[in-house]
């Protein structure tokens, strides 16, 4: 499986500004061995963390692309692909200087502050678990969330690599006050759309649609939906079946002139 998610510290504290590729290009793999009890590890427990200084900065860089870290983690919902990463990370620095372990409950995000706590949820099979994000990645255009051996193997994602899963922020108490507060929750549903525009008036998402009608993309459709601004007028493709022609898709799009778009589960 091959990652391209710098998990050193030291590439991403130096900005990340001088991106050599060769290392985060190598195949990652699973352990040669596996702890019998691995799918009973329990879930990462949320409590309130003062944001670590490694980590964190405002903005930062990998690839040519720039990443700009939230300031916080309240009401972060996003339904996207993860992956994970395994022995070729194993026993390193995490970008907030940790040591990157394998088996423990934790993921990497691009944006979302370290430390914080999420909710993944594999859209297949509805399965969820709760990770500590103490790291930066994966530095992928088509991927959320990169997850540890043990996130993933709870998931079910080891043997593909990866899985549409849907991430949700869980904010913990600030000392001396109640429980952890997950964000606003949505129903979700195994069907993946891939959103490509939104607009108030529906002629604009008509004439989007017909431009596209003929590029050779997946079927199309033209969801109407409430706002407090006004009716929202919503295309969007699929259902998408597989992560692979989800990455083909958005691959194809790119290229097209189009770099606006999000998955929803539908």
């Amino acid at each position: 499986m091959t990652k391209t998610k710098p998990t050193i510290m030291a590439l991403v504290l130096l900005a990340l500004n001088s991106c050599t590729v060769p290392f985060w290009l190598q195949q990652d793999q699973a352990p040669d061995s596996i702890p019998a009890n691995i799918l009973t590890t329990p879930n990462a427990t949320p409590r309130f963390e003062s944001q670590t200084r490694a980590g964190n900065a405002p903005e930062y860089e990998v690839l040519g692309k720039r990443y700009r870290t939230l300031s916080h983690n309240n009401h972060y919902q996003a339904l996207g692909i993860a992956s994970w990463y395994g022995t070729k990370f194993h026993g390193k620095k995490t970008a907030n200087g940790e040591t990157y372990d394998m088996f423990a409950m934790t993921a990497a995000h691009k944006t979302l502050p370290i430390p914080s706590y999420v909710k993944v949820t594999n859209l297949e099979n509805k399965r969820f678990v709760i990770l500590r994000i103490n790291d930066r990645g994966p530095f992928h255009d088509n991927r959320i969330i990169d997850l540890s051996y043990t996130a993933a193997a709870k998931l079910n994602i080891l043997k593909k690599g990866t899985g549409f899963v849907n991430v949700q922020s869980i904010t913990p108490p600030k000392r001396g006050t109640h429980d952890a507060q997950p964000s606003k929750s949505i129903a979700l549903k195994s069907h993946v759309h891939l959103q490509v525009g939104a607009f108030q008036h529906l002629k604009n998402a008509q004439n989007l649609q017909q431009q596209l009608k003929h590029k050779n993309l997946p079927a199309s459709r033209i969801v109407t939906t409430p706002s407090p601004q006004g009716l929202i007028h919503k295309l969007h493709f699929g259902p998408i079946l597989s992560v692979n022609k989800a990455d083909h898709l958005t691959q194809r799009l790119r290229k097209m002139g189009y770099s606006v778009f999000h998955f929803i589960s539908d």
